[in-house]
Parts: structure tokens; C-alpha cells; sequence
């Protein structure tokens, strides 16, 4: 088994790509050790000294590092994402299987037009570039003009997170839909 690794926008992140379907549907984020308990893979990353957020993507891992070297944690993080996937180990146990966002959306129910064409912007557009980058976007809510959105992955806390969505996301929303008059995160 061969897994690529591959630099990302956030210097504290790397993304690892296994060559096979990590999860089949939806996208899991992590940022403790707590959390991971619903992964096997995810509690092995956690125990390795110096990781901090784990992202399940649809077929890469994300890990977050604090401090500590990349040097140092490389490879006992392949040695883990190997010997998950040798060893056929489910990502995710039992129905758990769920993409592990739990915040609820909000709109008024005269923007659903709008919001319609947000989501569809965010799925055909945003999401397969941030994917690329390690990361996901979920829609949150729409009030006033305003666009609520929640970076997951290698975008969390990336320094130029503010960047993408302050003048990437936020122009290609108002270029196509003109009641948009700014991007949040939550």
C-alpha cells in the first residue's frame, strides 16, 4: 500500500491519501481525542504525539499537528493509516457512519430560493476546491444578506482561511447571487 502525502494551505496540516475511499459518504471532523472514540483510526492518530485534529474526507486524512516536528510524526502516522487499511478496520464503528455535524441550519422561509442557490454554489464550486485542499464547508444559515458557513478539516483555523472566505467565497457569491452581501464563519 502506497499512501501520498501532500502539503496543504495550513502549515500545521497535512493530508494523507491512501489510494482507497476513506469515507463513502459525508466528511468526519475530529478535535479530540474524546471525539475519536467512534474511530479506530482516528483514537491510533490521536495517540501519537503532537496531533491535535483528525479530518476524514471521502478518500484522504487530514491530520493537525501542534508544535511538533512533521519529521517526527510522518511516519508513525502512515505506519496507523496502513495498518487500519491492511487490516480492514472500519473507519467509523457502527452508526456513527454520519458526517458528524450536528449544527442545524437557519433561513427564513422566504430565502429558500436563495439558500437554494447558496448550497448549490457551496456543492459544485466551493467544496470540491476546499476538498482539494484538505478541508470541507458546510452551510450553516443565511439572515439579512449574510451567509454563515463552518470550515472543517485543514481549513479550520488555516492563517488564510479569512482569506478564502472573505474574497474567494464571498465574490463568487455575490457575482451569482446579488442578495449576498457577505460570508461568515461560525
Amino acid at each position: 500500500m502506497f499512501i501520498q502525502t501532500e502539503a496543504t494551505p495550513n502549515p500545521a496540516t497535512l493530508k494523507f491519501l491512501p489510494g482507497r475511499v476513506v469515507l463513502s459518504e459525508g466528511t468526519r471532523d475530529f478535535r479530540s481525542a474524546a471525539e475519536a472514540a467512534v474511530s479506530p483510526l482516528a483514537e491510533k492518530l490521536f495517540s501519537i504525539p503532537g496531533v491535535v485534529g483528525i479530518f476524514f474526507g471521502h478518500d484522504f486524512i487530514t491530520v493537525t499537528k501542534d508544535e511538533t516536528d512533521w519529521q517526527h510524526m510522518r511516519p508513525a502516522i502512515l505506519g496507523a493509516i496502513m495498518e487500519n487499511f491492511m487490516s480492514d478496520t472500519p473507519i467509523l464503528q457502527g452508526e456513527e457512519a454520519g458526517d458528524g455535524d450536528t449544527g442545524e441550519e437557519f433561513f427564513e422561509a422566504e430565502d429558500e430560493e436563495t439558500v437554494n442557490m447558496i448550497k448549490e454554489l457551496l456543492e459544485t464550486r466551493v467544496r470540491p476546491a476546499v476538498a482539494q485542499d484538505g478541508g470541507d464547508i458546510t452551510f450553516r444559515g443565511y439572515r439579512e444578506g449574510i451567509v454563515y458557513l463552518t470550515m472543517r478539516g485543514a481549513c479550520a483555523g488555516c492563517p488564510s482561511s479569512t482569506a478564502t472566505l472573505s474574497h474567494g467565497i464571498q465574490n463568487l457569491m455575490r457575482h451569482f447571487i446579488p442578495e449576498v452581501q457577505e460570508v461568515k464563519q461560525i
